[in-house]
Parts: structure tokens; sequence; C-alpha cells
């Protein structure tokens, strides 16, 4: 068995000890009787690195990088200037991201791991939308009114509410490589009279372009009851000071058109026999609703997916889906053009739009998600 004597364990109170060195990141010590009797000092490789720069000093993925912390027990502001932007910021501020525009538009830093991205080296639509939920589960936790529910506010609690989803939509103009940098704003606002709506933008954080916006709905759910509730007076009055009136997405660029059922008859291809995993639930009981992209993209052609990016994507949620379940997915896809649909696939140069549908494999075949996806060859994407 591997001995564990000279293991250094991380006390936050130790982050604020000033190790007299640059490109201090932070302290670990093994501790005695209350007290640190030795400390590691650690210290990040920038050799051969060239776009170090553009990380250093700023919070990737809840880690603040080359930041000095001042002295022990004292409330130092980080003041580290940049080339890029100057912060002058609580460092336990930058533990998980910080608000912007006073305080209704959260912000969060994170790179591209090497364990979110697909076959052609870029983050795929599930990154995206994994990174888009972490931040937006962060601004409630940030803002105070988090309850002892997955992203529910305090009296949501109280009252044993939680937020589901009921529609999203996403557009990518680019995806992200691995190592790349991304910035993720994200604010909400009011949808209805019993609703709420929640946007994100991603910037590059090297260039600041935009390369992807996201639109979303909620509304209130019993969490024992699994119904649908009104929105109390008591939560909205939580919420609405965040409340910022602004599109991501303008109304005039975004889906708000029907998405169409498809049926056995209508769809080009059925993918039968997906079955969730233990893994695939979520702190609410159900299955995460970023996992449904995966089920929808088991039934797209290979070809779409070889030669064609994801560059837009709309989820209608209609149902619920539990461990028990077993789905089918189906998918039909045809070219935004009026030439043949495998011809423009071969060729490699249209657009395709594909419509899905997510549904229970028993006799009821019960609809759990629809969706409608728009494709661009890679290479007049690029």
């Amino acid at each position: 068995m591997a001995s564990t004597r000279n293991i250094a364990f991380c006390y936050p109170e130790d982050l604020f000890v000033r190790p007299g060195r640059r490109n201090f990141v932070g302290v670990c010590g093994l501790r005695s009787h209350g007290k640190v009797r030795e400390r590691l000092v650690v210290k990040a490789n920038v050799g051969g690195y060239k776009g170090v720069d553009m990380i250093n000093g700023r919070k990737v993925n809840g880690v603040v990088a080359s930041v000095d912390l001042g002295t022990r027990g004292s409330d130092q502001f980080v003041k580290k200037s940049s080339s890029v932007i100057n912060y002058d910021e609580p460092v336990q501020s930058w533990l998980l991201g910080r608000f912007v525009e006073d305080r209704v538009v959260y912000r969060q830093t994170f790179v591209i791991r090497s364990y979110e991205i697909g076959p052609d080296k870029t983050a795929t639509m599930e990154t995206l939308m994994n990174l888009l939920q972490e931040t937006a589960l962060n601004h409630v936790t940030s803002s105070g009114l988090a309850g002892n529910g997955f992203g529910a506010t305090r009296e949501m609690s109280l009252r044993k509410l939680i937020w589901v989803v009921t529609r999203i939509h996403v557009q990518v103009d680019k995806y992200s490589s691995w190592g790349d940098v991304v910035e993720i704003d994200t604010w909400v606002d009011a949808a209805g009279k019993n609703g709420m709506r929640r946007d994100w933008i991603i910037r590059d954080s090297n260039s600041q372009r935009i390369i992807t916006r996201a639109t979303s709905t909620w509304v209130i759910m019993n969490r024992e009851t699994r119904r649908l509730s009104k929105i109390p007076d008591e939560v909205k009055k939580e919420v609405q000071p965040f409340y910022l009136d602004r599109m991501s997405i303008p109304t005039m660029d975004s889906d708000c058109e029907k998405i169409d059922k498809l049926t056995d008859e209508t769809a080009d291809r059925i993918r039968s026999g997906l079955a969730p995993r233990w893994s695939d639930m979520d702190a609410n009981q159900h299955v995460n609703n970023v996992k449904y992209i995966g089920w929808i993209l088991e039934s797209v052609p290979i070809d779409v997916l070889e030669h064609y990016n994801l560059t837009s994507m709309t989820l209608e949620y209609r149902r619920e889906c539990r461990q028990s379940n077993v789905l089918e997915s189906l998918t039909t896809v045809k070219s935004q053009t009026a030439e043949n649909t495998q011809k423009s696939i071969d060729n490699n140069r249209e657009e395709l739009e594909s419509t899905h549908l997510l549904r229970m494999q028993a006799t009821d075949k019960a609809e759990i998600v629809r969706a409608r996806s728009v494709w661009q060859s890679k290479h007049k994407h690029k």
C-alpha cells in the first residue's frame, strides 16, 4: 500500500500565505495540531505555451492562476494588470465567477478540456450545453438565492418546487478547440406570466468574439407530484431584482416555429433500445436534459456527423424520462434547397435541416423531446 506520510493537504486559509515568489498559484500545508508544519508552493509550468498570457490572472474552471493573494487573514484584493483586462475584485469572488453590469449578468470562464471534444478536436454541442447549465446553476448560487434544490431558490425549496426547462435554442458560429478559453455570460428575464427566460452568450476569451448564443424557457414543477405549478409571489420577489430585458438572440433570428412530430412513416431513420444509465440522472431524479442530445444524434446519418457541423439546435421538452424507460430516436434529414438530400450530402455543399423525436419505446410511444437542427458543411463553415 502506498504511504501517505508525505502527502500535502490543501486548506483554504493557506491560500492567503504570500510565498514571496512570482507566478504563485497556491499553497499546500501539512498540518500538525492545527498549525501549518510544512508548506509546498505550487507554480504553473508556463514554458513553451504560447497563449499562457491569456490565462494568467484569470479564473479557469474554478482555479485562479498566477494571482498574488497577499498576506494571511487579509481581505486582499486582486490587482493584476493584463493587456486584456484589469481585475479589482475580491479573491473569493473568483472561485466560481463574478457579476458584471450592476450584478444582473453573471460571467464565468472555462477552458475546453480534452474529454469535452469530439472526433474533429472541437467542443461538442453536449459540451456547450453542459457549460451553459453549469453557469446557470452557479449564477443562482452566487446570487445568494440558492435553496437546497438543484438551482432552486430558498422560497422554491420551502414549497418543494424545482425549475424545469421547456424549450432551448442554441446557435453556434464557431466550436472551440481543446485548450481554448471561453467566457460565458448569463442572465434571466420573465417569460410570460408564469415562466422565466434564461439567455447566454459564449465569447472566445482571446478575441472576445461571440461564438455561441442561446435562449431558454423555464417553468416551475412540484418535486413530489411532478406537476407544473404557478410561480408563487414569494419566488417572483426573489428573482425579479435579477431580471434583465435583453435577448441574446433577436426574435427575428430565433427559432420560434412549431416542431413537427415524426412518426414511423415520416422518419428516415429510427434507433431503438436507448436505455438511460444511473449516471444519466440528475439531482432532480430525472434524466438530465443535456443527455437527450446524444440520444437524438444516435439516429443522425454518419455522413452528416462526419461532414457537417451542427450550427443550430432547438429542443422542446415534453415529458420527463426516468432510468427505467427505454427510448427510441427518430430523425429525418432534408436539404434546405430543392436538391435531393442524398446528393447534397455527397456534394458536401448544402445546409441541411433535421427534425428529431425522442420517444418511449413502450406501446404508448409517449414523446420525450422534439428537436430541430441545422447543419452546415464543415468546408463552408470554415
